[in-house]
C-alpha cells in the first residue's frame, strides 16, 4: 500500500511539472500587439491623404459587448488577435473560464476565421462550439467564458 501511495504521489508531481512546463514554454511567445493608428499629417485642418476606403460590410474592429472588459474596442489591422488569459496577448481576459492562450482571430482568403487553441472551456460563436477555424460574421457573438465579442 505504501508503494501504491508513493507511485501514485510520483504520478501527481509530474503531472503537475508537465502542467508549468507547457505553460513557461508558451509565456515566452512574443507578443501580438495591435500597432497605434496613423497619425494624420499633411496639409490643412483634414491633415493628409483620406484612409482607404473599405467594402461596406466589412470589419473595422472587434468589440467587446459583455464581460469585464465590456466596451473595449480592438482595430483589425490584418494581424493576428490573440486572446486569453497570458500577458502577452492582444486581448486579456481575466476570466475563471478563459485559458492562457484560448483563441485567436486572423485574416484568412478576406475574411476574418476565429480559431480554438485547445481550451479547456470551448469557444462558441453564436451557439456553436467551435472545432476548427470557422469564418466569423459581422455581430454574431463569440463567447469565451463570460466574455463575449463582436465584429463591427
Amino acid at each position: 500500500m505504501r508503494f501504491g501511495f508513493l507511485a501514485l504521489l510520483w504520478l501527481f508531481v509530474l503531472a503537475c511539472i508537465r502542467v508549468i512546463r507547457s505553460d513557461l514554454r508558451t509565456s515566452g511567445q512574443p507578443r501580438i500587439a495591435v500597432p497605434p493608428p496613423a497619425r494624420r499629417r499633411g496639409k490643412g485642418p483634414g491633415g493628409g491623404s483620406p484612409a482607404p476606403r473599405q467594402a461596406p460590410g466589412t470589419p473595422t474592429h472587434l468589440l467587446v459587448t459583455e464581460g469585464g472588459l465590456t466596451g473595449t474596442r480592438i482595430g483589425l489591422t490584418g494581424a493576428p488577435v490573440l486572446i486569453g488569459r497570458a500577458n502577452d496577448s492582444t486581448l486579456v481576459l481575466e476570466d475563471d473560464y478563459a485559458s492562457t492562450r484560448h483563441a485567436r482571430i486572423s485574416l484568412a482568403d478576406g475574411r476574418w476565421v476565429v480559431e480554438d487553441l485547445g481550451s479547456t472551456n470551448g469557444t462558441y460563436l453564436g451557439q456553436r462550439k467551435l472545432d476548427g477555424p470557422v469564418p466569423m460574421d459581422v455581430g454574431v457573438p463569440l463567447r469565451i467564458g463570460k466574455t463575449a465579442l463582436e465584429l463591427r
